[in-house]
């Protein structure tokens, strides 16, 4: 379950199998963290869709910092 603090994203089981995705749209909230990993700006982001604003995508980094600070070991050690 994802923490009430979360205005836009949202995690329905009928909605893209239930993963997370922009209240309102069928965005999904690992899509956009794929494009601001691979370089994309925000703007350019939001050019992609119009449906969102950026306190979406702000809130989907702020989604990924809750998901890692809940894991025990996140990048396995080298071995």
């Amino acid at each position: 379950m994802l923490v009430k603090r979360f205005k836009w994203i949202i995690v329905d089981p009928k909605v893209c199998h239930g993963k997370p995705v922009f209240r309102g749209t069928r965005v999904l909230v690992s899509d956009v963290l794929e494009m601001l990993a691979e370089g994309m700006s925000v703007d350019e982001i939001l050019e992609e869709y119009p449906q969102l604003n950026k306190e979406m995508i702000l809130e989907a980094i702020a989604l990924a910092a809750e998901l890692l600070r809940r894991e025990r070991r996140v990048i396995p050690l080298p071995t």
